[in-house]
């Protein structure tokens, strides 16, 4: 198994427009960034596997079949019996940016158990990856930590993508210290230069990820929106430019293009022969999965093909 995902799947009612009345239409999108990550790597290639829960309903049962028929592994899929499947209502104003705001208290994601995680699974993975949205509330926050810490004594590569929803926290500092009590655990950190100040305490590209690497994390990656991404290799640091495109929607660019930096270094044997010369090919590739992601609408359906990338 190249990839294993550990978080939330859910749906996404993301906004597609206004009626005649200007009353707002949503489309049920399935989502949720692991859930995201891990499709977007599977249709680009990789093996992919989902540890999550959904609810015992119609959206979790549209939720699994989704991740099935996108090729995701749902055998560790859990359904709860009593809370729901969570959702996220998505608005997108006209630059197709997002504000989000979620029907979860507690949600099924939420609700994942130590005894839900099949360690055989575990074992198997090449990467294993997790967010932050786990780590917002228990169960599912100590689930998920022990299910890293397994992983990465089973030796795994551990990839982190805090997304912070404000939501989701009962206040900032509490967020800010859930979000980076793991980072000692990472090998890979993907995380967005708004993200950047939350978990370094500073906006300078080179100063922030100076600092996340001095814990032990062998590649962060900015994202920063229509300019690329912005890299640290060890001491070698860079930008590799984006991909301009018209904009549907940015829901699952980030996720499409970290699960697509994940199907690639699955190709290498083991971090040790990542360089700059093999890194940035993947970064650019990574930044066209994303453009083409941000230029159709919703997150998975959105996500693009190897057959649309090529596999250059």
């Amino acid at each position: 198994m190249d990839i294993v995902a550990i978080g939330e799947v859910l749906i996404d009612l993301t906004q597609t427009g206004v009626t005649e009345a200007g009353v707002p239409r949503y489309d049920a999108n399935p989502g949720g960034a692991p859930a995201n990550l891990a499709v977007a790597a599977a249709r680009l290639g990789a093996s992919t596997a989902l540890i999550a829960k959904v609810g015992k309903d119609a959206f979790g049962r549209y939720l699994q079949s989704v991740l099935d028929e996108n090729g995701v592994d749902v055998s560790a899929l859990a359904v709860d019996e009593e809370q729901h499947t969570t959702l996220a209502v998505v608005s997108v104003d006209e630059t197709g940016e997002r504000d989000f705001a979620f029907y979860r208290d507690p949600g099924a994601d939420a609700m994942l158990l130590k005894d839900e995680i099949p360690l055989g699974l575990l074992k198997e993975a090449r990467f294993v990856h997790f967010g932050s949205v786990s780590l917002t509330r228990d169960p599912a926050r100590t689930t998920t930590l022990c299910a890293v810490e397994a992983a990465r004594g089973m030796g795994a590569v551990i990839t982190y993508d805090p997304n912070y929803r404000a939501a989701l926290w009962p206040d900032r500092d509490t967020a800010l210290r859930r979000m980076r009590a793991p980072l000692d655990m990472v090998d890979i950190l993907k995380l967005s230069d708004e993200e950047l100040p939350l978990l370094a305490d500073t906006d300078d590209l080179a100063a922030g990820t100076a600092a996340l690497a001095g814990k032990g994390i062998r590649l962060v990656l900015v994202t920063l929106g229509p300019d690329g991404v912005y890299y640290r290799l060890g001491e070698h640091t860079g930008t590799v430019p984006g991909v301009p495109c018209t904009v549907g929607d940015t829901n699952g660019a980030g996720d499409t293009f970290f699960g697509a930096v994940l199907a690639r270094l699955a190709r290498l044997q083991g971090l040790d022969a990542l360089n700059e010369q093999t890194l940035r090919p993947i970064l650019a590739y990574a930044n066209r999965a994303a453009a083409l992601t941000t230029s159709r609408r919703g997150a998975i359906p959105a996500m693009p093909t190897l057959a649309e990338l090529g596999d250059d």
